[in-house]
């Protein structure tokens, strides 16, 4: 099992299947808010649905109307358990503080080299850390 140190920006802790994108992600658009299905042509997760993982994935970016888009896939029942950002922008750092979704950011080691799509990981913002099994 790996730890990796990270700060919290949503308090919670969550564990789940990770879904990993090394590109950052517009909720605005670029998921359906219906489905949480990744829709963004071209995208690395088009086609997967954000629903229930554990989603990393660099930042946000996009329109400031992301965190409104968020708010939808959330009243749908299909955000992600958890957020691990490198670096959390405000877009989707208002999108995990509105909707409660436990989220960490500027984790001490590169999530990349260790989590992959379909890890089974822990994020525990309480405490402050990332766990990959």
């Amino acid at each position: 099992m790996i730890t990796i140190k990270a700060k919290t920006v949503v308090k919670g802790v969550v564990r789940g299947e990770a879904l990993v994108s090394h590109i950052p992600i517009s909720f605005r658009g670029g998921v359906d808010s219906n489905t949480g299905i990744v829709v963004e042509p071209g995208h690395e997760l088009e086609g997967q649905c954000i629903a229930g993982k554990i989603l990393v994935f660099p930042m946000g970016k996009g329109s400031t109307t992301g965190s409104w888009q968020f708010y939808e896939i959330y009243k749908q029942g299909k955000v992600p358990k958890g957020i691990v950002n490198i670096r959390a922008d405000g877009v989707v750092a208002v999108s995990a503080v509105i909707t409660g979704t436990p989220m960490v950011h500027n984790p001490e080691q590169d999530p990349f080299q260790y989590i992959k799509t379909g890890d089974m990981v822990t994020i525990n913002a309480d405490e402050g850390y990332i766990q990959i099994e």
